[in-house]
Parts: C-alpha cells; sequence; structure tokens
C-alpha cells in the first residue's frame, strides 16, 4: 500500500493532468489508488487489475482515449517539488479523506474533486455546514445586486456562510454583503486560486481570503475557459444545502447551477423579479415549472433549510422599510457609508487612500464600505480605481 504523503502528491498531481469532472478518471479512481493512476499516466498503460483496483465499468477504449488526452499534459506537469511548492502563500490542498474536506462534496459520486486547492484561513468542512450558495446573473441589475447583498448581509449576521463564484453581478454583491457583516464568504472559481478572474476582483478575492476561503478544483496558475465556469458549477451547489438564485436570464449560467442542486437533492430556491425584467426570467421559470420555491429574504431562507421548529426567530421590523423593487437612497446609509459616498469627487476616479482622507475615516472603515456601496449600485470600479456610477440609486 503506497504511503499516504504519496497519494496526496499524486492527487495533486492528478488536478494538473486532468480536467475536473472526467468521468474516466473518477471511474478508476473509485477503483484504483491515486498513485497507482498517476504511475499508468506516465507508463501509457492502464492499472492492472490487483488489490484495490479492479476492471473498470468503463470501456476499454474509452479509458485509453482518456489515457492520451491526459499524457498530452504530462509535458507541463511540475515535479514533486513544484507541487509541494504551490503550497505557499496561504495555498493548501485537501483530499478526500481529510478532517476538513466537506460531506456533500462525496455526493457528486465519480464526479467528485480529485483534490481541492484553497487559499485562505477558514476551516472548508465546518464553513460548509451551515452555508447557502448564492448565484445569479454576471449583468446584474441595480435591483439584483440589492437584493442579493442585503440578503447575503443578513444571512451573515445569522451566522450563514455565503458561498458563490465570484463573478460580476450577484456572486460579487453576495460576497460583499457577507463581508460587511463580518461573515464567512467562500468563492469556488473556474481557474487557480491564484489567478485572479475576472482580473477586477483582484481585491475582492484578497478580501474573502482573509477571513473565508478562495477554492478551485484547478491547479495554482491554471487559467479560465467556458467549459470550466459550467464544470465549477457543481461543487457550488454540492458545497450547501440548498442554492439560491438571485437574478438569472433565460440561458444564465445561474441555472446550470441550479440543476446540480436539483439533481443532488439540495433545497432550490429563486428570488422574483419585475415581470418587465429579462433579467429574471430564469427565476420566474424556475418557480413556474420547476416549482422552485420562491423567498424574498433571508428569513424565508432559513425557514426552508432548518429542520422543523429550528428556524431563527424573525428579526425585528426596523423603523423603517423599503419595497424590495425599489434601489437603496441616500437615507438608507449607515454614517460612515454616506461619509465615504460624500468623499467621492462628482467626475472621475478615485482611490481608497484619497477617500479616507477626505471622509475624515481611517482606511479599514473605507474597504468595508466600498463593498456596501458597490453592492448598492452607488459606486463601481474602474480600471482606473473607483468612480460614482453613472447611474446609480435615487438622492444622489
Amino acid at each position: 500500500m503506497s504511503s499516504q504523503p504519496e497519494q496526496r502528491l499524486a492527487r495533486a498531481a492528478l488536478t494538473h493532468l486532468a480536467e475536473p469532472g472526467d468521468p474516466a478518471l473518477g471511474a478508476l479512481l473509485a477503483l484504483c489508488e491515486p498513485a497507482e493512476v498517476l504511475a499508468a499516466i506516465k507508463a501509457d498503460m492502464l492499472p492492472g487489475t490487483g488489490p484495490g483496483c479492479g476492471d473498470t465499468p468503463a470501456s476499454r477504449a474509452a479509458l485509453e482515449r482518456a489515457l492520451g488526452r491526459w499524457r498530452l499534459r504530462l509535458p507541463e506537469l511540475p515535479d514533486d517539488a513544484g507541487i509541494a511548492a504551490a503550497r505557499r502563500d496561504g495555498i493548501r490542498l485537501i483530499c478526500p479523506g481529510d478532517p476538513e474536506w466537506p460531506d456533500g462534496l462525496d455526493d457528486l459520486g465519480r464526479a467528485r474533486p480529485y483534490a481541492l486547492w484553497l487559499r485562505g484561513r477558514s476551516d472548508l468542512r465546518r464553513s460548509s455546514l451551515r452555508s447557502v450558495s448564492m448565484v445569479g446573473s454576471r449583468a446584474a441589475t441595480a435591483y439584483g445586486a440589492h437584493v442579493a447583498g442585503e440578503i447575503a448581509a443578513d444571512l451573515g449576521e445569522r451566522g450563514w456562510t455565503i458561498v458563490s463564484g465570484g463573478a460580476y453581478g450577484i456572486d460579487a454583491a453576495a460576497h460583499r454583503g457577507a463581508l460587511v457583516a463580518h461573515a464567512i464568504t467562500i468563492a469556488v472559481l473556474a481557474c487557480g486560486v491564484d489567478y485572479p478572474y475576472p482580473a477586477g476582483h483582484a481585491d475582492l478575492f484578497a478580501e474573502i481570503a482573509a477571513d473565508g476561503l478562495v477554492v478551485s478544483e484547478w491547479p495554482p496558475g491554471r487559467r479560465p475557459a467556458r467549459l470550466r465556469f459550467l464544470v465549477r458549477n457543481r461543487v457550488i451547489a454540492s458545497l450547501t444545502s440548498g442554492t439560491v438564485i438571485v437574478e438569472a436570464g433565460e440561458r444564465s449560467g445561474a441555472l446550470n447551477t441550479a440543476r446540480h442542486a436539483a439533481d443532488l437533492g439540495r433545497m432550490l430556491m429563486a428570488v422574483p423579479g419585475p415581470v418587465t425584467s429579462a433579467q429574471s426570467a430564469g427565476c420566474h421559470r424556475l418557480i413556474r415549472d420547476w416549482g422552485v420555491t420562491l423567498v424574498t429574504s433571508a428569513a424565508d431562507i432559513i425557514e426552508m433549510l432548518s429542520p422543523i421548529g429550528t428556524a431563527d426567530p424573525p428579526a425585528a421590523s426596523p423603523a423603517k422599510t423599503r419595497s424590495p423593487d425599489l434601489p437603496p437612497s441616500r437615507d438608507d446609509l449607515d454614517e460612515d457609508s454616506a461619509r465615504v459616498l460624500d468623499a467621492f469627487p462628482a467626475r472621475g476616479h478615485t482611490g481608497p487612500a484619497t477617500v479616507a482622507v477626505d471622509a475624515g475615516v481611517d482606511l479599514d472603515t473605507v474597504l468595508r464600505c466600498l463593498g456596501l456601496l458597490t453592492a448598492n449600485g452607488f459606486i463601481e470600479r474602474s480600471e482606473n480605481g473607483w468612480r460614482l456610477r453613472r447611474s446609480g440609486p435615487p438622492g444622489r
């Protein structure tokens, strides 16, 4: 029997050689040790029969084609020292069977990740025990971003972890809402955890990793590709007990996550939007045709995910309420956020340090407020820094 360190090293190598969710590799790993599979790839020979490995249900021809596919990446495979060196700067590897490995990933069966690369301080298993996936359109409307941010913040304040994909739009609003509440949030990427994509979210990923986690099935340095986003979605769905689609068009990738959640038997929920909005058409179809549960608040989501009689008590009604289909106004902001917003120039761009000086607050306060102001549509990130959003909420 091979040593445990050897098996871990083999799993790390397999993340370099094979794309996640490869059914042929999943079939082999169900019957063979990872080190034996890796040795077979290097030798250009299918694993033989013997202890821990037997005949696979996949056809031999299919496995041989897969073997050739994996061998194409052998010249790019780092040596053992190179693979070990990738575990630096807060990056680590977890494998099935590790104490930090979430049980929910095992529900994927042979599509289970071979291993996961993590960047951040939190424990993935513990963080996933009480968690919700929130996904939606990249081209989010002000309404969608506001709702996602508010719900994520409310869930975070009640101790729930927010899991999303780190993309523009709803994903970013959900992550930022959790960060505003000082809650743990997990970004599952379709590239290496050290490869910020989209590039405009480099600071967001750093902020997520400070207290939460950035997760990927791809090794450090791997770039994103279109199909990898769809493959990644099954991990987002499996990590949590429920998925919320906040805003999605008819062909949104968020519907792919919804299908994975449904196939895994996870609770699936959707937030309704204006009937005139094409960006909510996917949510309305989920509710109408799939029988997905309609939710409009954190309390609704917690009720659906909690055993009967254990849901959190409803929060006290705020002194001032606001219709969910209306964008936020200046009057809804706390004092620090209002000061930070006032420090933005009417035209052009600025940076956090300049805003801190003009607003008379410390830099940490500015960084916290930037997430809230962005999620609520007041400001936006640009190549040259931060600026007021041209078509932001009323009360500007």
